[in-house]
């Protein structure tokens, strides 16, 4: 759901770089309060996973689209809402400008979309919730299921609303939502079905990593740092390896254009979004995930590794620079790090 620079005007964009900076800002300040350092390892290897994890588009049978995790459901129900959106935004970033994937222009909307909503609403009007009284299996599923349908469909909504307050009179709003809506519905429940599988395998392991968990008498099954080298290695399997078997189909918003107009993209008009076209072909090192002006197959693997990697530096790296944390850490917090 990456939208392009195509797909918005320079006014649309500078004002969702706006809202999406305010959460920004307001996740900074909401993390230093917190203060809880042990969570900087765990932005790094969940933002690696959820990048790998995005490049493989799974086929949504029948329709000749495809579809791939968002991860602010996943990232929000392990880190807790104001991480999860900077680590989503970190996973953009790299995406935008190493990648191609995501126009500049249109960032701040990506970032609103596809992170704010997953995040923020799938935290506070989903997770936390449903975990208030027990968390338990059930209750995980649910909440994954109906935190990644509820938070696509927003962020499926407002890509519609961008275009509209943008004028893209190609993508009619009425027609547009028509499509949009029902695709990204069946791409949020196998999102939902994902999400529910790796929060499981935390919950069975390692249950102290997700949010609302209320430590029992009974020791996890395995330490912090096995479960992270588990994470790891997953993150080397899918950005190295099945990201070559991704769907070749459309994702759900290009599904969306090509039925409305006959093709996956629209020309950018706007001289701000055509020097910022310029701008991301002279940083994107691996253009759609691949080796420039080559077909090599193994661009793919490649590109997943290094991207992991890159989103891990920048994660942690961020934390240090920005003094996220302090070395000061909450002693409720402290059996997460014991083996």
């Amino acid at each position: 759901m990456h939208m392009a620079d195509a797909l918005v005007t320079p006014a649309v964009g500078t004002a969702m770089y706006a809202v999406s900076s305010v959460a920004a800002l307001y996740s900074v300040k909401k993390i230093k309060l917190e203060d809880d350092p042990k969570k900087i390892p765990v932005m790094g290897v969940m933002g690696a996973f959820v990048f790998a994890s995005q490049m493989f588009n799974f086929t949504i049978p029948g329709t000749g689209s495809s579809g791939h995790l968002c991860g602010g459901m996943m990232l929000t129900a392990l880190l807790g809402p104001y991480e999860a959106f900077l680590t989503m935004i970190a996973i953009l970033l790299i995406q935008c400008l190493m990648f191609a994937d995501g126009g500049l222009l249109a960032l701040g909307c990506n970032i609103w979309n596809m992170a704010f909503y997953g995040c923020f609403l799938g935290y506070f009007l989903i997770w936390k919730p449903i975990m208030k009284k027990k968390m338990s299996k059930n209750r995980i599923v649910i909440a994954s299921i109906l935190g990644c349908v509820l938070t696509l469909q927003f962020g499926a909504f407002s890509v519609t609303l961008e275009t509209l307050l943008s004028g893209v009179t190609a993508l009619p709003f009425s027609l547009f939502v028509g499509t949009m809506q029902p695709i990204h519905l069946a791409i949020g429940f196998v999102e939902g079905l994902i999400t529910a599988a790796v929060l499981l395998f935390v919950y069975t392991c390692r249950p102290e990593l997700l949010e609302c968990y209320e430590r029992e008498e009974e020791s996890s099954k395995y330490s912090f740092r096995k479960i992270l080298v588990v994470l790891s290695l997953c993150v080397l399997i899918i950005g190295g390896g099945l990201s070559l078997l991704a769907s070749n189909n459309p994702d759900g918003l290009e599904w969306s254009m090509e039925r409305l107009t006959g093709d996956t993209e629209l020309e950018e008009k706007s001289s701000a979004g055509i020097w910022l076209e310029k701008v991301q072909e002279k940083t994107a090192i691996f253009p759609d995930y691949s080796f420039k002006k080559s077909d090599f197959v193994m661009g793919t693997s490649v590109s997943g590794i290094a991207g992991s990697v890159l989103v891990v530096i920048l994660c942690i790296g961020g934390c240090y620079i920005f003094k996220l944390f302090h070395k000061k850490t909450k002693k409720k917090h402290t059996d997460i790090t014991s083996v």
